[in-house]
């Protein structure tokens, strides 16, 4: 909790750094910490009756209550508001009473919660579950400390300086990257493992319980300390100086890290500004830059997709000390070998020669101590493909026909003439357990979007068309409740045919509320995206294994960027495992499925029918999100019952599925064709999901799409299954 509290007084004093996100699990008083802020935080002088809490001796002359001509000025506490999950754009930012103006003639502009929060703490729980358009309003009034409005025919500017401070629970789901930028700092909170420190936080909590005033009674004068300690940094903040040289640390350490952009140096810049305020220095030092930059860079630096944030300490020291060097030997006056000699040492290896090999002179180094080729040269750590060999995935030849992942045995290598996958049991003696590997994913690709058919009600999203609050007009409706969109052209007509009989006389319209009418949007929505993937011991020969999990791991990247919910269902062996229930944690469903093994028979029934289940379930919980059923699998079934039934079952629910044929070589079956035409889905190879471009629609009925090889329809597809059977049978 040091790093916590660091962080929120530092935004305390200096409100310009942009917020703290807290990340962190369930449990872990992320909630009580923020709370407890605002009782530490000096009182703030304010003009009395201003909705907008100008400051007297700063008087704004935009304030939309202004002019204060006579501004009486009254001591408050720090106010701290919560936004939320639920909340709507016009709650956050405010609106003209559209009632008022339609009915009354009165322009009135009613304040929201970035006005209620002013020179005090804006709080929002559950940060990442808030809708993208309302993070990014807050984190531009965050940023620039003034709000606009521009709706409705308003046209407002106020002042908007708080102290921002964001929670989440990583489990359910991250922030976008664009927006987790826009933090000035974040924090991983975890609770202590020691059972002496977990002991106090209980005695504390029980004697909080048992009395709340004689508990906060004891921990007063510290607060009453902090409190002004808080109010001196804020006075010495303008005073404190940045030298050049510390800018140069902090431009090299961002450097060093690779973050995009230079937003990284300049909250950095502005933390280690307040943190030298805060340790009551003029001047900002290295140890100012580096509490900062621990705070600001963790979830700047550059990572792949689903890795968390996070900032290894001993790369920080790394940066720090490569920038102290450079530093140091920058100018004749602290250069340590003004001479150039370029062995001041007398290194005996002075090119980096050790043994047969030999390090890049001059190369830089990266903060995890390693060296980086000069461009246009490639270490052999550094090499992405060391093997000329394409591999699986777009480029390649398309997912699944190249070579397999790293450190994956070829299929058949020095056995030649083996059966491979489900086909190898017959090779197998009597009772003996199939054998099970799990293998790396292949290279990820840009997959295309899949969209769920019709037109639904679901959460605001990227994905299927829907009715939203946001996008384009396709209409009016009577409003549900306070009127908060409206459509005025509609408005007009519906008032239209009763003016005579309400004794209009002049040039206005004589308005009821029963004529508003609000505008009916039509955008994207976010899905249920629930995958079904066969890990059965077919789909570990000739490097499937590595093609589709390359598959999933794309299809759930499209997912997160699309803003769905996401579930993965696997079947292997006897029996289907929910490995994931729905939830909007990408990083976990990635985590699951990189853990994934491979072996055994295919139960391609259970899987389906445990698909069926989790859907029903997810339907009761979330009834306005559809369902998107992604089915991979090479079609075979050698365990439990027929699919046949289990897939009219789906269909007769009407979800909307895609199946994924991961079957590969020159002899394919075909199978997974006709599991689509008992579905009544599409078909997509491997290849056809890595399209760049354009979208793929699943039809709501049971029309079946290519069923494999030479055959059409359901009819051929279940004749095919029939052969398959009755070979399987005689075998």
């Amino acid at each position: 909790m040091d790093d916590l509290r660091l962080a929120l007084i530092l935004n305390a004093i200096s409100p310009e750094i942009g917020g703290v996100l807290v990340r962190g699990e369930k449990g872990t008083a992320k909630s009580t910490a923020v709370r407890a802020l605002a009782a530490v935080l000096p009182p703030v002088t304010v003009v009395a009756g201003c909705r907008f809490s100008c400051d007297p001796a700063r008087l704004a002359p935009d304030c939309p209550d202004g002019p204060h001509p006579s501004a009486r000025a009254e001591d408050r506490p720090t106010r701290l508001r919560e936004l939320p999950v639920g909340t709507t754009e016009d709650r956050l930012v405010g609106s003209l009473d559209i009632e008022r103006a339609l009915t009354a003639g009165v322009v009135s502009f009613e304040p929201g919660l970035l006005a209620a929060a002013h020179r005090g703490v804006l709080y929002v729980d559950e940060v990442n579950l808030l809708h993208d358009h309302l993070v990014d309003l807050l984190l531009d009034a965050a940023a620039l400390g003034v709000a606009h409005v521009e709706r409705d025919g308003v046209s407002v500017r106020h002042e908007a300086r708080f102290v921002l401070v964001g929670t989440m629970n990583p489990e359910e789901g991250e922030l976008r990257p664009q927006l987790l930028d826009r933090f000035g700092l974040t924090v991983q909170v975890a609770a202590p493992r020691e059972p002496a420190a977990r002991a106090e936080v209980v005695r504390r909590r029980l004697a909080f319980d048992a009395g709340p005033e004689a508990f906060a009674a004891g921990y007063t004068a510290l607060e009453r300390e902090l409190s002004a300690r808080i109010a001196a940094a804020r006075a010495a903040l303008p005073a404190v100086r940045l030298p050049d040289r510390e800018l140069t640390r902090i431009a090299a350490v961002c450097a060093a890290f690779e973050v995009d952009g230079l937003r990284a140096d300049l909250v950095t810049a502005r933390a280690a500004l307040a943190h030298a305020a805060w340790e009551g220095r003029a001047e900002v030092t290295e140890a100012d830059v580096r509490a900062a930059a621990a705070l600001a860079l963790p979830h700047r630096r550059r990572r792949n997709p689903f890795d968390a944030p996070g900032l290894d300490p001993d790369q920080l020291d790394a940066a720090l000390e490569a920038a102290r060097q450079d530093l140091d030997g920058a100018g004749t006056d602290g250069d340590p070998n003004p001479g150039g000699d370029p062995n001041p040492d007398g290194d005996p290896n002075p090119d980096g020669d050790e043994g047969s090999g030999r390090a890049d002179a001059g190369a830089p180094a990266r903060p995890d101590g390693q060296v980086r080729a000069p461009d246009g040269q490639a270490g052999a750590d550094d090499d992405p493909d060391p093997d000329p060999d394409p591999g699986p995935g777009p480029g390649g030849g398309g997912p699944g026909d190249g070579a397999p992942a790293a450190g994956e045995a070829r299929a058949g290598a020095g056995t030649a003439g083996r059966p491979a996958g489900d086909d190898a049991a017959a090779a197998r003696p009597a009772g003996a357990e199939a054998p099970v590997s799990v293998v790396a994913p292949s290279a990820m690709f840009r997959a295309r979007r899949l969209e769920v058919p019709g037109v639904g009600r679901g959460v605001p999203g990227r994905r299927s068309r829907a009715v939203t609050g946001a996008g384009a007009v396709v209409g009016a409706q009577v409003p549900d409740g306070r009127l908060r969109d409206p459509h005025v052209v509609a408005t007009l007509l519906a008032a239209a045919p009763h003016q005579a009989a309400r004794g209009r006389s002049g040039p206005g319209l004589r308005l009821r509320p029963a004529d508003l009418r609000q505008a009916r949007r039509e955008g994207r929505e976010g899905n249920l995206v629930l995958f079904a993937v066969d890990a059965s011991g077919s789909m570990a020969a000739r490097a499937r294994m590595a093609a589709v999990k390359a598959a999933v791991l794309s299809l759930l990247l499209d997912a997160y960027q699309r803003r769905d919910k996401i579930g993965l269902v696997t079947f292997r062996g006897e029996a289907a495992r929910l490995a994931l229930p729905p939830t909007s944690s990408v990083d976990v469903a990635a985590a699951r499925l990189a853990d994934l093994p491979a072996g055994g028979r295919t139960p391609l029934a259970d899987g389906l029918l445990l698909a069926h289940r989790t859907l029903l379930r997810e339907r009761l919980r979330d009834p306005s999100r559809r369902p998107l059923l992604v089915v991979l699998t090479d079609g075979r079934h050698t365990a439990g019952p027929e699919p046949g039934p289990a897939a009219e079952l789906l269909a007769r629910a009407g979800v909307a599925a895609v199946v994924v044929d991961c079957e590969t070589g020159r002899v394919r079956l075909g199978l997974a064709g006709v599991l689509a035409a008992w579905l009544g889905a599409p078909l997509l190879t491997l290849a056809e999901l890595a399209a760049p471009g354009g979208g793929h629609a699943a039809p709501s009925g049971r029309r079946g799409a290519r069923a494999g090889a030479g055959l059409d329809g359901a009819a051929a597809g279940a004749g095919l299954a029939a052969t398959v059977r009755a070979l399987r049978d005689a075998a």
